[in-house]
């Protein structure tokens, strides 16, 4: 492989420092606000339903950020066993052009294309 496989080790590493503190800033930001506002009757429900929204776009964030975080992770377990650089599903090497723009990348373009084929698409 020409990749060089020690800069996008690093870059795995940096990313998964990078998606532990984001994780621990939404967890952090995720108890509800004590303060209500003042002056309109309908203060209070329309900050519980703000707060109720907030909380399920940081919970829908929380889970994006953990999925990164197991690929990110997946990726390193790959260094660790030698087959980083390889196809999860064919075991054919992923083009290095891939894996420098996506170094978490665990399948090469033909089996992420006939992955992505598999599921139902969703029109409307």
């Amino acid at each position: 492989m020409t990749t060089d496989t020690k800069k996008l080790r690093s870059r795995l590493e940096s990313e998964r420092k990078h998606l532990l503190e984001e994780l621990e800033l939404l967890k952090a930001g995720r108890t509800p606000s004590e303060e209500r506002r003042e002056g309109s009757p309908f203060g209070k429900r329309e900050e519980e339903a703000t707060e109720s929204f907030e909380f399920e776009k940081r919970l829908a964030l929380e889970k994006q950020t953990r999925e990164h975080l197991a690929e990110v992770e997946h990726a390193l377990q790959k260094f660790e066993d030698g087959t980083y650089g390889l196809c999860d599903i064919c075991h054919k090497p992923i083009a290095p052009g891939r894996l420098e723009v996506l170094p978490e990348a665990s399948l090469c373009m033909d089996c992420k294309a006939k992955s992505v084929k598999g599921r139902p698409v969703i029109t409307g």
